[in-house]
């Protein structure tokens, strides 16, 4: 097995010890073509929740910032989106996640055959 090929693999792999760094040190250090292929797919997978993890703070604050009005709402019984978002924004980050890890050992492996 040739270093370039594990060297891709670990890329994938490290979404368990070292998402970010990991796959961009690679991805500036290396002058393999593939390596630095593999090494960009797996730092934009890495990143995909990171970047839904900051949409995800931007829906908290909102959320804690109209948390004077959702008493009113709640109170007379209407539907209160904020209340429930923070709960549907864990659902959807939690699946991502499990997708994005599920995805980088599929394509570690898929690179080490």
């Amino acid at each position: 097995m040739s270093n370039s090929k594990i060297l891709s693999a670990l890329c994938y792999f490290s979404i368990f010890f070292s998402p970010l760094l990991l796959p961009a040190i690679v991805f500036f250090i290396t002058d393999d073509h593939e390596v630095k292929g593999h090494a960009k797919r797996s730092l934009i997978s890495h990143l995909a929740p990171v970047v839904l993890l900051i949409a995800g703070f931007i829906l908290f604050s909102f959320s804690i910032i109209s948390y004077e009005s959702r008493l009113y709402t709640m109170m007379s019984g209407q539907f209160d989106f904020w209340g429930l978002a923070p709960f549907l924004f864990m659902l959807l980050y939690g699946l991502l996640f499990l997708f994005v890890v599920i995805w980088n050992v599929f394509q570690g492996v898929k690179v080490l055959k």
